[in-house]
């Protein structure tokens, strides 16, 4: 129920995170608005207009919540209500261990839950600065911030936000695909979400084969930097393809084109150099986009050394890839615990902009600053949720788990997707079985056990949280 005469929080992005701290005050009786600046004008990534657009790969990565940290966070962002994982879930496609979408049933799905709560008033236009009688702003505009906005942050924070470049991964048409050279398999023919242990499609590579995409790679032209570009790091979790081959012709072939776990069954006897792997983009299964393969390199470069892959010889690319710049706060300087802004603490910070990197991050990053809103909304007290947790940990990561950043400077302080070792470690090792360790080996079975035992402690002191939060969305 609203409470009489509430004045509404005002949220600026329709992103992920924006969308889901939306939908978080909103089902807690607050009303909002929330501004979002396309069409009248657009970013360098986007091409809709869409809520919660998914501008990179359509992969909320592992669903794994015993064993796997971002797992996890989907399991703890479905028990606080989550609109981004209700809309996930209902929009996946096969993606062996992954939670994978159909991005624009996805998108679709947010925008219509937004437009139909009748607390949130969607506005669109940009904000180039938030007015004085804005009391509570959320600024959720992720990684591709205005540059009026970018500059009136700088203005309240006294120093320059950071950035790094991010690159998108190319989308090929599934019937372009020559399945005579690729199969079909997921890695260990692992089953996941809606999958079947069959869901990727893998080209095949041998050695002569891998060092010449190699040769190609570092010899392609790449998008050139802007003066200004010049020295802007990449974020190491979404490398593109030609700078990891620049780090050393065996970094591919141990990261995204590893061949572990995968057989070709033409020829099963002969295992692959390397292997390229693609993965369903939409529900009709007619896009595939390619795991890992983001790129700098222009439209024809590409193209020409994309369709030197085995069984990719005669690719139709729905979207090449491509390469935009990223700006983050130096968030453990700059924020509180809150992720209100310390030196002007009207202005609440979520999503990407902070420092989190990876879409699920951002939005229980958005839906953490709604909590908050909630209770600064109603005269209620809050605490963090334990850093035990998911959501903890990359709060604490964010606001202040990276303490050298304080005094180092911003340059120290990188995005980061959540992990486990941003957790707090378990009081003592958990133990496993005998037949784990037949399974997978004594090292995995520990360590698959010590994860567990993480992901057990963190949903039972989410629960405790949850049940003493009075800031609870999901009336």
């Amino acid at each position: 129920m609203t409470i009489a005469n509430l004045k509404p929080v005002h949220i600026i992005g329709g992103g992920l995170a924006g969308s889901e701290a939306a939908w978080q005050l909103a089902k807690a009786g607050v009303p909002v608005i929330l501004h979002e600046m396309r069409p009248q004008r657009e970013t360098a990534a986007h091409k809709t207009d869409g809520y919660a657009e998914l501008v990179c790969s359509n992969s909320f990565r592992s669903d794994d919540k015993d064993h796997n940290a971002v797992g996890l966070l989907h399991e703890e962002m479905r028990r606080l209500g989550s609109l981004i994982m209700q809309s996930a879930d209902a929009n996946q496609v096969p993606a062996g261990g992954a939670l994978a979408v159909d991005r624009d049933g996805f998108s679709a799905a947010v925008t219509a839950a937004l437009q139909s709560q009748p607390l949130i008033t969607l506005e669109r236009g940009e904000i180039t600065v938030p007015p004085d009688d804005w009391d509570n702003v959320i600024i959720a505009t992720g990684p591709l911030t205005s540059p009026d906005l970018a500059t009136a942050i700088t203005q309240r924070t006294g120093e320059k936000a950071l950035a790094f470049f991010d690159a998108i991964a190319p989308i090929v048409h599934k019937d372009s695909i020559d399945m005579e050279q690729a199969w079909f398999q997921s890695r260990y023919d692992k089953v996941g979400p809606g999958g079947t242990g069959a869901d990727y499609i893998n080209c095949p590579m041998n050695r002569e084969q891998y060092d010449a995409f190699i040769d190609a790679l570092i010899a392609g032209e790449k998008t050139d930097f802007k003066e200004w570009e010049a020295n802007t790091p990449y974020f190491d979790g979404c490398l593109p393809i030609e700078v990891m081959a620049e780090r050393g012709r065996e970094t591919l072939r141990h990261g995204p084109m590893k061949p572990f776990g995968l057989t070709n069954p033409r020829d099963p006897e002969i295992k692959p150099y390397a292997v390229v792997q693609l993965r369903q983009d939409n529900k009709l299964g007619t896009l595939y986009n390619m795991v890992g393969f983001q790129t700098k390199l222009k439209y024809g470069d590409q193209a020409r050394v994309l369709r030197s892959i085995p069984g990719l010889q005669n690719a139709e690319f729905a979207r090449l890839g491509g390469l935009h710049r990223n700006t983050f706060l130096n968030s453990p300087r700059l924020l509180d615990p809150f992720l209100r802004l310390k030196a002007h603490p009207a202005w609440r910070f979520a999503g990407q902009i902070t420092g989190c990197e990876g879409y699920v991050e951002s939005a229980s990053i958005g839906l953490l600053a709604a909590r908050f809103a909630i209770a600064e909304r109603r005269g209620e007290t809050i605490s963090p949720p334990p850093p035990t947790t998911a959501h903890g940990a990359l709060l604490a990561h964010i606001t202040g788990g990276h303490l050298e950043s304080i005094n180092a400077g911003p340059s120290s302080f990188q995005p980061m997707n959540v992990n486990f070792g941003l957790f707090p470690p378990l009081a003592q090792p958990a133990s496993y079985d005998k037949e784990d360790a037949r399974k997978y080996g004594r090292g995995s079975a520990k360590n698959r056990a010590n994860k567990s035992a993480l992901s057990a402690r963190a949903l039972n002191d989410l629960a405790q949280w949850m049940n003493g939060s009075r800031a609870d969305a999901a009336e």
